[in-house]
């Protein structure tokens, strides 16, 4: 039954991730119609919020292979932890997406990742409890 978890959550990270790169894509599509786009109101230096993203980007990209080599339940309860994480991080982007009033399109992105992170928060507990 673990290998089953571990093809669920290399699954469900696949498609976070896929989600979050086209949730970034989908912002700057206007670009391609010669449209304007939402401009940062960051002043100075990008290089934390660059290094935030790219940092939220490479956890999935690990967190899609690691579950292929290991069965250690150290690591399922960091997992699960960061899943949460994640969640959290999710549930606030999507808050913050209503009271700008992002287009539909990205709420409705921003729903399906909230809930294929919540997905991910029932198959990693289900996976700790797992033998």
């Amino acid at each position: 039954m673990s290998g089953n978890h571990r093809q669920k959550i290399t699954a469900l990270w696949t498609s976070f991730l896929l989600g979050i790169l086209f949730h970034n894509e989908l912002g700057l599509m206007p670009l391609f119609h010669n449209m304007k786009v939402e401009q940062s109101e960051v002043k100075g230096n990008l290089d934390a919020v660059f290094g935030f993203m790219l940092l939220f980007f490479i956890i999935p990209m690990v967190l899609i292979v690691i579950p292929s080599f290991t069965e250690n339940k150290a690591y399922r309860k960091w997992h699960f932890g960061l899943t949460i994480a994640y969640t959290l991080m999710n549930l606030a982007h999507l808050i913050a997406d209503i009271v700008v009033h992002e287009p539909w399109y990205q709420l409705i992105l921003m729903f399906l990742l909230l809930f294929i992170g919540l997905t991910l928060n029932v198959i990693s507990f289900q996976w700790i409890k797992s033998r």
